[in-house]
């Protein structure tokens, strides 16, 4: 397949600057013809998700993609299904799995990961964006889905993770951590699976 778009969704707190962002951006630019996008995404879940459908709105049903790390994974998740007859490619980097749970716990004034001078509010309402945005339990075409599960990740279940993309395609990782620090030895079964 020509991949001509790539979406890049980054996690709760993080930034078009995480260096998973930086390193699929230096990617997609090696490659000559593909649309690449990283938005910086609002803490609202309802706002995120209009401006990324804004951002896609007109990107091919077939050869775009959109990878999604920890949060990003969830809204990749949600984009996919709600979008399921375009069919496009999906790839999840330690995706959260019940956000408007584990979340719910961070209600408050936050900084952002990469500027810490930057603040942020985040709501019971947001928590309710994301439950309304909760996909149904069974993905639509699971091989179309990557999904890179770190059982070294401390912040998320990697059982959990597991269990939510059964059936797709991807690699269980026996360390690494939640932010997946050795992300560049993965790249080669992503990439693949990108452009299978």
């Amino acid at each position: 397949m020509a991949l001509t778009h790539l979406l890049y969704l980054h996690g709760f707190r993080s930034s078009p600057a995480s260096a998973k962002a930086r390193r699929m951006a230096a990617w997609a630019a090696g490659r000559a013809g593909l649309t690449f996008a990283c938005p910086q995404l609002p803490p609202s879940p309802r706002e995120a998700m209009a401006l990324v459908a804004g951002i896609v709105a007109g990107w091919s049903a077939t050869g775009s993609a959109v990878i999604g790390s920890s949060l990003g994974g969830f809204y990749a998740t949600s984009l996919a299904e709600q979008t399921a007859h375009r069919g496009w490619r999906v790839a999840v980097l330690n995706p959260a799995v019940d956000p408007a749970r584990d979340l719910s716990r961070h209600i408050g004034t936050l900084t952002a990961w990469h500027d810490p001078g930057l603040k942020f509010d985040f709501t019971a309402q947001h928590v309710a964006e994301l439950a309304a945005l909760t996909p149904p339990p069974r993905l639509t075409k699971p091989l179309r889905y990557y999904a890179l599960i770190a059982k070294g990740d401390e912040l998320l279940d990697w059982r959990e993770m597991l269990a939510r993309y059964a059936g797709c395609d991807g690699e269980v990782l026996e360390g690494s951590d939640h932010g997946l620090t050795d992300f560049e030895d993965h790249l080669p079964g992503l990439e693949k699976h990108l452009l299978a």
